[in-house]
């Protein structure tokens, strides 16, 4: 049996993000086609408060 060939699909990404794309090279640097204040103001903006960073009421 022949290997299929998968063909390279782009995943579905909010329209806002469109274009961004992420690698990380042999030596571990993270490169992006994205900047990072604008990555970091569309995550602030859209993603809701995560509860496990809040600080608990009992606790001083």
């Amino acid at each position: 049996m022949a290997k299929k060939d998968k063909k390279k699909e782009l995943p579905t990404v909010h329209p806002d993000l469109a274009g961004f794309e992420m690698n990380i090279d042999s030596l571990g640097t993270i490169t992006s086609t994205l900047d990072r204040d604008r990555l970091n103001a569309f995550l602030d903006k859209q993603m809701p408060e995560d509860k496990k960073l809040k600080p608990k009421e009992n606790e001083g």
